[in-house]
This record gives C-alpha cells, sequence and structure tokens, in this order.
C-alpha cells in the first residue's frame, strides 16, 4: 500500500525549531515527505504547491486556510499543527470541508508549567525582593520569607497549563486554591490535585502568589481588576504567564505603584512588548521577561513529535487524541 504525501507548510524558521531530523525521519516512515518547507509566501505565488498533498505539518507562519488554497489542495485530509492556537489558520471554509486537525498545544504547555513552578518557588522564597537588596553589603541580608510549606498558591484555570501545573505543585508542602467558572469542587477533586475551589475574589485576596492561566476572549479581556490585585495579601506575588489582555494594566501599574511590597512577574504584557516608557520597565517591584514560557530551543520539537505522534493516529483510522473541534477552536488562546 502506498504511503500518502505530506508536506511542511509553515515558515522554514519555525520548521526547523518544530521538525527536527528525528521527526523528519518519523514522517518519512509513515508518509511520502515532499523534500523542502512550502512558506506562506511560496502558496501566495503557487497555490498549486498543495496539489496532491494529504498531509500537512505546520506550526507558526502557517498560511489561512481559506477557499482559495483549499480548492488548491483538493486531497488535503488532515492538518498536524506542531504548536498551540490554530485559530489564525482555519477559516469557515476549512471546517466545512471536514479536515481533520490537531494541535500540539499538550507539549506546548509543558514549559509552561515548568517555568511557572520555577516562579512560583522562587516567589516564596521572596528571591525577587531579595536580589534587589543585594547591591550592597548593607542589603546582603534574608528578606521575610514565606516559604513553600503551608503557603497558599492560587491558579487561574484550569485549562491545561493550569492543570499541569497543580501536578507539579503538588509535590510541595503547599495548599493550592484555583477558580475556574467551568470546574466545580467535584470535577477538581476527580482530578486528584488537592485543588480548592474558591472565588476569584477569595483566591487574590488569600494566597501568596497568584499565578494567571486564563485565554485572551471577549469575556476574560481585563477579568484582572484593579480591585483583586489591590486585594492582594502583603508581599504577595501575581504571575502572568498567560495573556496580557486578560489583566487591566492601567490598574496593575497604579496598583504597584502604591503597593511596593507586591511583585508582579509579567512574561506577557498587553501591548506585547509594553509601550515605550511604560512604568513596567521601570518598576521595581515588576520583572518583566519576553514571552519565553512556551516552548523555545530544543522545547520545540516536543510539539513536532507529538504532530507526528497524531498522524500516526489518523493514518490507523483512530481519532486523533488532540484533535480541535471548531468549538474547541473558538475558545483556545
Amino acid at each position: 500500500m502506498s504511503k500518502k504525501t505530506a508536506a511542511l507548510v509553515l515558515d522554514a524558521r519555525s520548521a526547523q525549531s518544530i521538525y527536527g531530523p528525528e521527526q523528519l525521519a518519523a514522517i518519512r516512515e509513515i508518509a511520502e515527505l515532499r523534500d523542502g518547507v512550502v512558506t506562506r509566501q511560496a502558496l501566495a505565488d503557487n497555490p498549486a504547491l498543495l496539489a496532491g498533498v494529504h498531509l500537512m505539518f505546520s506550526g507558526w507562519g502557517a498560511p489561512v486556510l481559506d477557499a482559495k488554497l483549499l480548492a488548491a489542495a483538493p486531497q488535503l485530509e488532515a492538518v498536524f499543527y506542531g504548536a498551540g492556537s490554530i485559530r489564525s489558520m482555519v477559516t469557515p471554509e476549512f471546517w466545512e470541508r471536514g479536515i481533520v486537525v490537531t494541535s500540539s498545544w499538550q507539549a506546548n504547555a509543558v514549559p509552561v508549567a515548568e517555568f511557572v513552578e520555577a516562579l512560583v518557588l522562587l516567589s516564596l522564597k521572596r528571591f525577587w525582593q531579595a536580589t534587589r537588596a543585594c547591591t550592597s553589603r548593607a542589603g546582603f541580608r534574608h528578606p521575610e520569607v514565606i516559604g513553600a510549606y503551608g503557603a497558599k498558591v492560587g491558579l487561574v484555570s484550569l485549562g491545561m497549563v493550569g492543570r499541569m501545573t497543580a501536578e507539579r505543585l503538588r509535590r510541595h508542602d503547599l495548599r493550592l486554591l484555583a477558580y475556574d467558572p467551568f470546574v466545580s469542587q467535584s470535577k477538581a477533586d476527580s482530578l486528584d490535585l488537592g485543588i480548592e475551589m474558591v472565588s476569584l475574589e477569595t483566591l487574590f485576596a488569600t494566597c501568596d502568589v497568584v499565578s494567571l492561566h486564563t485565554p485572551n476572549l471577549p469575556s476574560t479581556r481585563k477579568m484582572v481588576t484593579g480591585a483583586l490585585l489591590a486585594s492582594m495579601k502583603p508581599g504577595a506575588t501575581f504571575i502572568n504567564s498567560a495573556r496580557g489582555a486578560v489583566v487591566d494594566e492601567e490598574a496593575l501599574i497604579e496598583t504597584l505603584k502604591v503597593r511596593a511590597d507586591l511583585q508582579a512577574l509579567l512574561d506577557v504584557t498587553d501591548p506585547e512588548p509594553p509601550v515605550e516608557g511604560s512604568p513596567l520597565y521601570s518598576l521595581p517591584n515588576v520583572v518583566l521577561s519576553p514571552h519565553i514560557a512556551g516552548s523555545m530551543g530544543d522545547e520545540c520539537k516536543r510539539m513536532g513529535a507529538l504532530a507526528v505522534e497524531q498522524c500516526r493516529q489518523h493514518l490507523a483510522g483512530k481519532t486523533p487524541q488532540w484533535r480541535i473541534t471548531r468549538e474547541m477552536a473558538e475558545i483556545m488562546a
């Protein structure tokens, strides 16, 4: 039985990051992989490059699969997206074709959860405050450390990243609280992660560290208000590795100006990066990082490996584990 034809369809740099030699060899075991990378620009110049392609391996820099491109790919049956959200790639015409599409968002969640676990533990040691003080011999002293034992850590939303973060944090002797309007206490109990579900107000007011994992949707924009931030415990830390738009950034800045005891660790902002001259660059109780929580470097190969595994499941006649439906795509970050 002849193999189906596959192609890498994304930008060249992303292709190199996501699909290394090991991933390419694995694709060639199960499909006839065309040489080279089909970029968005190449397709704009020649949509016929998709003719005869059954399986598309994609990722960052994917083209928009609109009616014109789909017409040029009548045999396309499945797209394996080696990154997170597929929302910028799919169209109504794509869904109408019934093409299978998977996402490697589960693999992309792994480094985010690892990143947040590290930030939480460092925050409970007051690492950020301590390092700011150690600029002279006089500042070389212990801060008032909370420590992980018995500390309260709050997770806002229990999607993939939130749950993975909880799995990692449960290994430490701390208390996990969470807010998610779609997760009841009985559902949380079934996850066996030792999570106590509370209101958003209770979570912000009682936790030593609050970590945000909510997607950016019309219903969640500026969900984290100034009132919530102002209610945080003395010395508490706010972590955002999700999306900047979920936070009322102006209110965050004003709160941090007044509450020098609070610490904000922001891997994402809105806009990103912050505008020139933003107080986020100069506030002493803010630590900015340039959106590095997700897959970077060789971590990206994990997403490519998952895309290949999803293709194996599809070719075996199974529904891929990480298949994305139209309804799911609308609520993904």
